[in-house]
């Protein structure tokens, strides 16, 4: 008896995988014709970041973005997109990390989401602070708290 329930969760276990795959597969091709373009235009630019003026640990944290991120896209992508808030990383890291195959851990994918945000805050500084303007009351303090936040981990050591 414990060998067919075993069996029926192996098959039905392997099927939910199939599904996830293919879903991910079909996600990848239904995508319109302005997403795939503003992706192109993405992974155009610029592969690396120079970090080194960054703090010791977001350097160590672009190691692990540079290394996680490259397993599934280029590292321009998420280089060169015009996400720059906070929450806006946080949903971007959380869509990596379900990836099939993507390998990222939670802690992996904190120090990702640190290093991007922030990279955003320093290197991407202009666009964030328009974004900042036009946020509303409570999206505006929520992003600067959470950006002082990394910034005071990180700053001085």
């Amino acid at each position: 008896m414990r060998s067919i329930i075993s069996i029926r969760t192996l098959a039905l276990a392997a099927t939910a995988v199939a599904i996830i795959w293919t879903n991910e597969a079909r996600a990848e091709d239904e995508l319109d014709a302005a997403t795939k373009a503003r992706i192109e235009k993405f992974e155009k630019g610029a592969t690396t970041i120079d970090i080194s003026k960054y703090p010791q640990g977001i350097k160590d944290n672009y190691e692990v973005f540079s290394q996680k991120c490259t397993q599934c896209h280029k590292l321009s992508r998420p280089i060169n997109c015009d996400y720059v808030m906070p929450d806006e990383w946080s949903r971007y890291v959380k869509r990596m990390m379900r990836k099939p195959g993507s390998g990222i851990s939670t802690s992996e994918a904190k120090s990702i989401y640190e290093f991007l945000v922030f990279d955003s805050s320093v290197r991407k500084k202009a666009q964030l602070d328009e974004r900042l303007v036009a946020a509303k009351p409570e999206e505006k303090t929520a992003a600067e708290a959470k950006i002082k936040e990394v910034h005071d981990k990180y700053d001085g050591k």
